[in-house]
């Protein structure tokens, strides 16, 4: 009799572990189908861009670079969500040099020289970028003649509303170091803020998942886009600046209600 106690517990203890292993078995699933349903709507969006700094007294330079960043798909037409940041970087440079002595006077232009969707498959679209909305870190961008066949995309209908500490799924397409594979992750959410405008924190490490990417519910509904949110510094050295990026600067999930109402000021394709 002295015996039954603890193999109650220990009943007890392998019933909960394999409740949990079916309940991660579930949520890994649920997360398998959402990657395979949307993956092929997460594209990169490859950008030639030049840009121009001048500093009073010091002349100009000018620099021409080639990125490519993570995009998504909202509509069969191929319209397509990136960071504003990734594409034209200004508005986020001007917010870090802001209060910095010696940058007041400082002045930066981005030019796109060229914009390209490249598909899973290998093709390349001619697009552009139609449309910018700096405070919430949009750019839009679309093929330049409509496609042959409707693209895949992500419904922007019945967004999902996570809750503190809700599972998500978040899928990302990787670079060309590794083949510009479709990856996929597993997140919860730390911090929704909602004022002025609501957005989501997830609790991982942010920079495992791009910019451009978009994350779902375990229903499989599009919460949002991850984007770059930024506040101007408040000066300080090049050192305390660097310092305070992370007070400055945070990647955040956008909702996809504030992403349809931006999109629908898009034009018409013509």
């Amino acid at each position: 009799m002295t015996n039954t106690p603890r193999r109650v517990c220990v009943t007890t203890i392998l019933l909960s572990l394999i409740t949990l292993s079916a309940y991660s078995d579930a949520v890994s699933d649920k997360g398998r189908e959402i990657f395979e349903a949307h993956k092929s709507a997460v594209v990169t969006v490859q950008v030639v861009m030049k840009m121009k700094f001048s500093f009073p007294g010091m002349g100009s330079q000018e620099d021409e670079s080639k990125s490519e960043v993570t995009g998504t798909v909202i509509s069969e037409d191929g319209l397509t969500l990136v960071s504003l940041s990734e594409t034209d970087p200004t508005s986020l440079i001007k917010n870090m040099m802001a209060g910095q002595a010696g940058m007041e006077n400082m002045q930066m232009e981005t030019e796109i020289r060229d914009v390209k969707i490249l598909t899973a498959d290998g093709t390349e679209i001619p697009a552009e970028i139609i449309l910018r909305d700096k405070d919430l870190d949009m750019a839009f961008v679309r093929p330049t003649e409509k496609p042959s066949t409707p693209m895949d995309y992500i419904s922007l209908e019945n967004p999902g509303e996570p809750d503190y500490l809700d599972q998500i799924v978040t899928i990302n397409q990787l670079g060309k170091v590794a083949r510009r594979t479709h990856s996929v992750s597993l997140e919860r959410i730390q911090a929704i803020v909602t004022k002025p405008r609501t957005f989501y924190l997830p609790g991982n490490d942010p920079s495992q998942t791009g910019l451009g990417s978009p994350a779902f519910t375990l229903d499989g509904n599009l919460i949002g886009v991850f984007l770059l949110r930024s506040i101007k510094s408040t000066g300080g050295s090049a050192m305390s600046m660097l310092g305070g990026m992370q007070d400055n600067v945070m990647a955040i999930i956008v909702p996809a209600a504030d992403i349809q109402d931006a999109a629908s000021q898009a034009p018409p394709l013509k």
